[in-house]
């Protein structure tokens, strides 16, 4: 069996430095905002290379948390618009319509999977405050251009980052996360910089900005029993805070592993009824997903096959998010929408096996069953 990707195989590559980290926490008998937070914050604010970094429960919350600061703040307000990919992951836009901000789905490029940076002018009116960049599958999706409409605009730039740790913008060098005016970061246990459980983060370097997001965190307080907001419970536990603290110190050398797993499926994949996303340098793919895109309504048998033969796979996302039923009586969600590449990726995409502990003997049973099929 090759699994998809095995979390257990995952953890057990630290798993020493987790079990003490782990036993820390529990015999310190501090478990929520106290030292391991703050230290994880801190360093992980530094690999990003933010000013702050704000630890939350989840990636969803940490977007949420943005666009809710943003509000407080006066700079949005409830019925702006804020453009956003369509084939993104429904969190991305349920942030959105959570602070009753509008979104406005702009397609990808089928070559990059990214954001259609082309198409993203034609969209923005005098109610657009924010495009929102989803660096999808671990890919860089920021572009000069988008950088230059939102200067041209007065727009704010937001990064979700949930699927990127590590990945790097190439014209600056900087870490997607520190890009924008603001980013959300994800810690769901199956990402490259995954907890044993939930977590999120936001980083900016906007002192206003995180100063309302940690406090909308925390129930809306700043100080005890004093609110500012009417916030939530939404913090990054002392556990999860000191297993990412270890992890993070490991992300660059799992990171290079998965660079590896996919320069031998670019190097070697040559089934013609299976095309792969454009390839980019190393530095600006994180690789957490490896996608390929199955022709001819094939994607389900390909799927079935490697299933048959011992090889997880999985498809990311079957249903595009304007086809979801919780969307289906959105005013934005008008039957003249028309989303015909990201409609073509949610019919053909399957995502490879491209985790940390994936052998080079599995990696090429996977090309040779696919080269096969």
């Amino acid at each position: 069996m090759i699994p998809f990707l095995s979390l257990k195989d995952v953890t057990a590559l630290h798993g020493a430095e987790i079990n003490e980290a782990v036993s820390r926490v529990v015999n310190s008998g501090w478990y929520l905002q106290g030292e391991e937070n703050r230290k994880f914050e801190e360093h992980y604010a530094e690999y990003i290379g933010s000013r702050y970094a704000i630890g939350c429960a989840n990636g969803l919350d940490a977007l949420i948390w943005i666009f809710r600061a943003y509000i407080e703040l006066g700079v949005m307000k409830p019925g702006d618009e804020v453009i956003v990919p369509a084939n993104t992951y429904i969190a991305t836009i349920l942030a959105i319509t959570e602070n009753g901000l509008v979104p406005v789905l702009c397609e990808p490029k089928l070559g990059t999977l990214e954001i259609d940076d082309d198409k993203i002018e034609q969209l923005i009116t005098p109610r657009t405050k924010a495009i929102t960049v989803v660096h999808l599958y671990g890919r860089i999706a920021i572009s000069p251009r988008i950088i230059a409409l939102c200067r041209k605009y007065s727009l704010k730039l937001v990064e979700d980052n949930a699927q990127a740790h590590g990945c790097v913008y190439g014209p600056t060098g900087q870490r997607t996360g520190s890009i924008g005016d603001a980013a959300g970061h994800s810690f769901y246990p199956g990402k490259n910089l995954g907890a044993l459980g939930d977590g999120g983060a936001v980083t900016t370097d906007d002192p206003a900005l995180a100063e309302a997001v940690r406090t909308l965190a925390n129930y809306g307080s700043q100080k005890k029993y004093v609110f500012r907001y009417t916030g939530r419970n939404s913090r990054l536990d002392e556990i999860q805070a000191a297993v990412l603290d270890v992890k993070l110190r490991y992300l660059e050398q799992d990171n290079s592993h998965r660079k590896e797993v996919a320069n031998y499926y670019y190097d070697n994949i040559s089934n013609p009824l299976v095309s792969l996303p454009e390839r980019l340098p190393d530095a600006q793919n994180a690789y957490h997903l490896f996608p390929i895109l199955v022709a001819e309504g094939k994607r389900d048998e390909l799927h079935d096959y490697l299933a048959e033969n011992g090889v997880g796979t999985m498809i990311h996302y079957p249903i595009a998010p304007h086809r979801q039923e919780c969307y289906a009586k959105a005013a934005w969600n008008t039957p003249q929408l028309s989303l015909p590449v990201t409609e073509q990726i949610a019919a053909e995409e399957l995502s490879l096996p491209v985790g940390p502990t994936i052998t080079p003997e599995e990696t090429a049973t996977v090309v040779d069953l696919i080269n096969r099929f």
